[in-house]
């Protein structure tokens, strides 16, 4: 069977949702599936039943907390957010932050390349490389050194071209109208 590399970006909702789906058809035809969360931790709704199913592997790379460059949001946007955002100037990433997203690419490479997974799934991979957590070259040697036999999704807003190009399918997610635009924060087993 071929395996190509998935990328699901855009600004509108869905990305990891629709990653969540392929990985339970994967799951259903046999397979056995890392999804590999950054900038996130255990705390989403996913995190209840997704660990439970038989050959799907579940990991978080981040902290209950999400960081955001200064400058990516207005203050309205960062004022909803309260506690659950960290602004950090351009360029100066928190350095915990720097150190548990590096474990976390080695957790990727190491996991590509096995060929112990079918799918592999990079869940806000993209957002990482946006704000310089994980570099192009990181993302490039991933890329070469993927077992054969492995599937694998990058998500996120905000995906680069040179990566774009390298995929085999890309799928944009455009934000057309959404709720959250009148105030609705996320809601359990929605959004979160």
């Amino acid at each position: 069977m071929n395996t190509y590399v998935q990328v699901y970006t855009g600004d509108g909702k869905g990305k990891t949702t629709a990653a969540m789906g392929l990985a339970i058809r994967a799951l259903g035809a046999g397979k056995k599936v890392l999804f590999l969360q950054f900038m996130k931790s255990k705390v989403y709704s996913e995190h209840n039943i997704l660990p439970t199913l038989p050959n799907m592997t579940l990991e978080t790379v981040g902290k209950p907390f999400f960081i955001i460059q200064e400058g990516v949001k207005s203050k309205e946007e960062l004022a909803r957010w309260g506690d659950e955002v960290v602004v950090f100037p351009v360029g100066k990433p928190p350095a915990d932050y720097v150190a548990l997203i590096a474990k976390g690419m080695e957790r990727a490479k190491a996991a590509v390349a096995s060929g112990e997974y079918d799918l592999v799934v990079l869940d806000e991979y993209v957002m990482a490389l946006f704000f310089g957590l994980i570099t192009r070259e990181e993302t490039e040697a991933l890329l070469a050194h993927r077992s054969a036999n492995t599937e694998v999704v990058f998500t996120g807003r905000g995906a680069p071209d040179w990566l774009i190009e390298q995929a085999d399918l890309v799928t944009s997610m455009d934000e057309v109208k959404h709720y959250y635009q009148q105030g609705v924060l996320a809601r359990l087993g929605i959004e979160n």
